[in-house]
């Protein structure tokens, strides 16, 4: 008669079937050790667009850090991320609905042509705009017109399925209130 008996010693599983002296032995991560919500994690990313093309890489350089569950990056990678652990990788695809949205029709607004530098006036030349906070964010010039220009205000990565290859680094687990 075959007995399974099953032991865990600090996330070290070990599986034995008692008969003939057969003994197998499976290394499993201990649960502190995976992503899940309120974890601090650390990470290597590269960036393309749907056509392959590389957007942004950290590989290299100081690795994105993160609080999972906070909103701290799109939703579609961090719901992709969650139960990964230290040094496992993964390729993810993330839809613009996951990521920054599609593009808004509303989001594109006519300035006229002299509030715009003219050695700015290039149709998709990347400018800096100011929020009523004061803090920068980017629009681009989408169209130029006789007496105005068309600025998109949208996210860059608007409308794109985005694919990263990532690398988790370091897992810490959430803090205890």
């Amino acid at each position: 008669m075959k007995k399974l008996v099953v032991l865990s010693i600090t996330g070290v599983a070990i599986l034995a079937v008692v008969a003939v002296g057969f003994y197998v032995v499976v290394k499993t991560r201990g649960d502190e050790a995976t992503i899940k919500n309120g974890s601090l994690v650390r990470l290597e990313y590269t960036l393309s667009d749907e056509k392959g093309t590389l957007i942004e890489s950290n590989k290299g350089k100081e690795p994105l850090s993160y609080t999972q569950g906070q909103g701290q990056i799109i939703p579609g990678l961090e719901n992709a991320l969650s139960g990964m652990g230290i040094n496992e990788q993964k390729s993810v695809r993330v839809k613009p609905e996951d990521a920054y949205g599609a593009v808004d029709a509303k989001a594109f607004q006519e300035i006229p042509r002299a509030e715009i530098p003219t050695d700015a006036l290039k149709v998709g030349n990347t400018l800096l705009a100011k929020d009523p906070r004061g803090q920068l964010f980017p629009v681009r010039v989408h169209e130029i017109k006789d007496k105005t220009v068309v600025l998109d205000f949208n996210h860059p990565l608007a409308g794109k399925t985005l694919s990263f290859a990532v690398k988790i680094l370091e897992v810490r687990p959430p803090q205890k209130p």
